[in-house]
This record gives C-alpha cells, structure tokens and sequence, in this order.
C-alpha cells in the first residue's frame, strides 16, 4: 500500500474543553489534505514542548523511551498511521535495531510525540488519507478574512483583538488549520 508523507501543522485546544483532548492535525507533504487527529491532554503537552524544545526538570515518558533507545542502540526510523476503524486510528513504531526492522503496535498519539524526538518522518496509508483526510483549500484562507464592511483583511492587516477574535471563532468552528495560521501570526508580533 502507498504511504503518503505528513507534517505537522497544529496542535490546538478541542472545542470541548471538558475532555481534556486536543487536535493535532497533520498535513499531506504534497498535497492539500489534512488529517485531524484528537488526542490526550498528556500527550499534546508531550508533542508541543518536543516542537517548541521546552526541556522539563525531569523525563517526561516520551523522553524516557528516548533515553531508552539510546542505551539499548535502537533508532525510530518512521511512523506510520496505519488503520481507522470507528473513528480510532492505528499506529505504528517502525524501529531500526541492529540492522532489522521491527514494528511496534502504538496509538498515533504516542507513536508521534516519540518521533518527533527522533526526527522521525510521519506517514500515513492512502486509505486513512483517503477515509479521513480533510480537503483543505488554502488558497481562501490566504485571501484572508472579510470584515463587516466585506473587504478582505490579512491576518497581517488585522489587530491583535481582531486576530484573538479570529482564533476563538476558529476553534470554535473546528477549523484547526486556519487557527493554526492565526496562533502562529499573534506569535510572530510577540
């Protein structure tokens, strides 16, 4: 089967901040589709200080498998989102140790915070791309956003309140992908 290559484009809060769970959302290397996945509290905490490289006093779980490789001689070559059945998506660890491959049954969560440690390349089957991406036209939200009098402002032309605004009603729409450019332009101004 062909596996298509991911990144990383955003991490953001769910909707339902009751739960605790967070989308990461991924994003075709050549392509326009997005995978959203909805993942654990812990495990967006461990994935986004791995992004921003906040070093914590003490091994997080992640980084303790990290450590563990190191003294065992093995290296997480790739991850691979493997199956969706009934909304839950399969993962697996692709490791290299001792010049054989092995392969370890993960949730993608997990199997993603550990390969970013690694640098790892994120994969995912054509058919969970093709049962679970999203098409994602980023040419409108490059237009930028229109405003009560219909003219389109930029996200660079727009206040800090109005980027604030833009990122609530965002998130709230479940559209991770525009507030991932939104969160990313406020970061820029501070």
């Amino acid at each position: 089967m062909n596996k298509i290559k991911l990144e990383i484009l955003g991490l953001s809060s769910s909707v339902d901040t009751q739960t605790g769970s967070f989308a990461l959302v991924l994003k075709e290397e050549k392509g326009e589709r997005r995978l959203p996945i909805i993942i654990g509290m812990f495990e967006a905490q461990s994935i986004a200080m791995e992004i921003e490289k906040i070093i914590p006093n003490r091994p997080m779980t992640h980084d303790l498998f990290k450590s563990l490789s190191k003294k065992l001689k093995y290296l997480v070559k790739k991850i691979i989102i493997t199956d969706i059945k009934d909304g839950v998506f399969f993962a697996k660890i692709e490791i290299d140790y001792n010049g054989k491959n092995i392969s370890i049954d993960s949730r993608p969560s997990d199997a993603i915070a550990i390969g970013i440690r690694f640098n790892a390349e994120i994969y995912a089957e054509e058919k969970v791309m093709n049962d679970a991406g999203i098409l994602f036209d980023e040419v409108n939200v490059d237009k930028g956003v229109a405003n009560k009098n219909d003219s389109v402002k930029t996200l660079k032309d727009m206040t800090d309140k109005e980027l604030k605004d833009e990122l609530s009603s965002s998130i709230s729409e479940e559209n991770y992908e525009f507030a991932a450019r939104v969160r990313d332009e406020i970061k820029k101004r501070n």
